[in-house]
């Protein structure tokens, strides 16, 4: 796989430079309006935009031209953004892997499994405590937000409870509550925002939710980290009253980086996938496990199996 280029709503120059400083790679950094005289020299655009504003428009629009991957984490909003997504893709000829990452994604097909294996027993999936990307970025477009971050954070009590065997049943409340720390713009309505980040669906509406508000120095003091990591459960029974407990977890010290990584397996996915012919949209449970990975067939019965 080879990075060909990198395109930006920002200015490009100064974002050029770091990726050279950061990586050694000199690749061209450019305007996301030239995208368009792209479209023959790329076989997969990896999107990096957000869920709540972003990939519902650009998913689809990208769709029509290119083979493209993004990370939508609306999870409620799923189903809609793949139909959206399955239309433009298809009439563009053009194959798109729609919410990958690690949830959804990873975590998703964890919960699939472990469905299959267990079908009499209960999901639970508890994230943090640490930096949410979709949620930080839903806040910081709010008008008069300057910056912020928001971190998930689990009830312990409610973990342990899960894995006691006991299947207790949890509301989203009772799993998770959520901390923001937002800096305002001058003049900003503190008071307004609060209220808007409480109330907003599909974000924090379902949750206890905590805001902080402080000046710019303390949050880049206080919070420049993108940690973050979860656990996927799932109790059950089998035919004796046996219980059983699948868990699958993960510790990322960087959450970008690593949903990064997730991304650029599944674009590897998306142009086998292509190149067999398919069209359309997908999600992880569509792709076969192999097409993941850079090694061959055979080298994975040799080495994994």
């Amino acid at each position: 796989m080879d990075l060909a280029a990198v395109f930006t709503r920002r200015d490009p120059a100064p974002l050029a430079a770091r990726l050279k400083a950061d990586t050694g790679l000199d690749v061209p950094v450019l305007a996301l309006a030239e995208a368009e005289n792209w479209r023959e020299r790329l076989d997969a655009v990896i999107l990096c935009g957000g869920s709540a504003t972003d990939l519902p428009v650009q998913t689809p629009e990208f769709a029509a031209k290119f083979n493209v991957v993004d990370s939508f984490d609306t999870h409620a909003r799923i189903p809609e953004h793949f139909q959206n997504v399955d239309a433009a893709a298809k009439q563009g000829g053009h194959l798109a892997l729609i919410s990958a990452g690690w949830d959804p994604g990873m975590f998703s097909l964890n919960r699939l499994y472990a469905n299959a294996i267990l079908p009499e027993g209960r999901d639970y999936t508890f994230w943090g405590r640490g930096v949410s990307q979709g949620h930080s970025d839903a806040i910081r477009r709010l008008k008069g937000v300057k910056n912020a971050k928001q971190y998930t954070v689990p009830v312990d009590s409610a973990l342990e409870a899960v894995r006691s065997g006991t299947n207790p049943e949890l509301s989203t409340r009772d799993k998770h509550t959520r901390e923001c720390f937002v800096v305002l713009e001058e003049g900003a309505d503190a008071a307004r925002i609060e209220q808007e980040i409480k109330t907003m669906p599909n974000y924090f509406a379902d949750y206890n939710t905590t805001v902080h508000f402080l000046g710019e120095e303390e949050f880049l003091r206080d919070h420049g980290g993108m940690a973050h990591g979860g656990i996927v459960l799932r109790s059950g029974l089998t035919g004796g009253g046996h219980r059983h407990l699948i868990e699958y977890s993960l510790r990322l010290d960087s959450n970008p980086e690593f949903t990064g990584s997730v991304l650029a397996a599944c674009a590897r996915a998306v142009c086998r996938m292509f190149a067999a012919g398919e069209r359309g949209c997908r999600t992880v449970f569509d792709v076969p496990p192999a097409c993941f990975s850079p090694q061959s067939a055979e080298e994975l019965r040799a080495s994994l199996l």
